[in-house]
């Protein structure tokens, strides 16, 4: 039987993207941006921002450039770094040196 809050944790792509474009929204909007400034500075069509932000569609690189806009292209250089473990010691290990 699955753990429902497990269930209830995981999101299909597409949820993500909207997540994500819905968080983008919000920050553009709190450091007064409008969709047309953030597509100019970004480089990219304000038809494609739009869409984004109604669809979560997007382009890799189109997203990346407005991350680089709202000053949040770090957070990409986590993207696909998470160490894998090849036994639950090492997992108990990686906490214990992060405690």
């Amino acid at each position: 039987m699955f753990d429902r809050t497990i269930l209830d944790q995981l999101q299909y792509p597409g949820e993500i993207a909207k997540d994500i474009a819905t968080r983008e929204k919000k920050k553009r909007r709190s450091l007064g941006l409008t969709q047309a400034e953030l597509s100019s500075r970004a480089g990219m069509s304000l038809a494609s921002l739009k869409r984004f932000e109604q669809t979560g569609e997007i382009s890799f690189v189109s997203l990346l450039k407005i991350a680089s806009v709202l000053d949040e292209l770090d957070a990409f250089g986590q993207l696909f770094t998470r160490k894998g473990y090849r036994s639950i010691q090492e997992v108990i290990d990686e906490r214990d040196r992060q405690s």
